[in-house]
């Protein structure tokens, strides 16, 4: 059968669940980096004391359960659009509940539901990679409170080695649905420039971007972009 495109079935569905059987511990670690395995942590993200912060595709919640718990933020809100990764996380972290919330659902509505609410966001190459920017980005602007940080990873590149694209457009990427059969999902890659733009059309200012190379060689060896931007005061 050819590859079909989905806009129902929950395409994250087999996404981590191998390690979620045999890893049930809070990371001890949090990185940006595709390979994470090096780089800046959660020092990116400023100061969390007190703060209301907010995962956009959280999948799984270890980059929230480890600001949950490591950070003294008042709360973290991890939110994904999948069925799957949102039993995964309640059934990994649902305990460490009222520190870390998990929410299942679309990104963009939940941020529009949630005017001037959180200090800070971010996407550890989560929804910002998988949702129009022209959509997401204004949200995330008015979700976030006056000098409010938004900070996400995503590739500088796309896998194969290809340059990132010049323009808005996103491109489909294999996936599978719960059943196995195979399907497509729709990714950005952008360039720096593009990010830039985009950030500065949704109202956010002092907009940083560093390349973070990528450790090695093989399959997982991709250039990071790390993106930082914040709401004006």
């Amino acid at each position: 059968m050819g590859r079909v495109t989905s806009r129902t079935a929950d395409l994250w569905h087999h996404y981590g669940r191998a390690r979620a059987c045999t890893d049930r511990e809070v990371p001890g670690t949090f990185h940006w980096t595709w390979s994470q395995d090096i780089g800046p942590g959660p020092e990116v993200l400023g100061d969390l004391t007190g703060t209301r912060v907010g995962d956009l595709g959280a999948g799984a919640a270890r980059h929230a359960v480890y600001l949950a718990t490591r950070h003294q933020p008042a709360r973290v809100v991890a939110v994904d659009a999948s069925p799957a990764q949102h039993a995964m996380a309640t059934d990994l972290y649902g305990h460490l509940a009222p520190r870390l919330r998990i929410v299942h659902a679309d990104v963009v509505s939940h941020l529009h539901a949630t005017h001037s609410e959180y200090d800070v966001l971010y996407s550890v190459f989560g929804a910002v990679d998988f949702t129009d920017p022209g959509r997401l980005l204004p949200a995330a602007a008015a979700a976030l409170r006056p000098g409010g940080r938004l900070v996400f990873s995503t590739l500088a590149h796309y896998l194969s080695g290809a340059a990132a694209r010049t323009d808005v457009v996103p491109s489909d990427i294999r996936a599978k649905t719960p059943s196995g059969e195979e399907a497509t999902m729709r990714r950005w890659v952008l360039q720096e420039d593009v990010w830039t733009k985009l950030l500065d059309a949704a109202g956010f200012t002092a907009i940083e971007v560093n390349v973070l190379p990528a450790t090695g060689e093989g399959p997982r060896s991709v250039d990071t972009l790390l993106v930082r931007a914040r709401f004006p005061k």
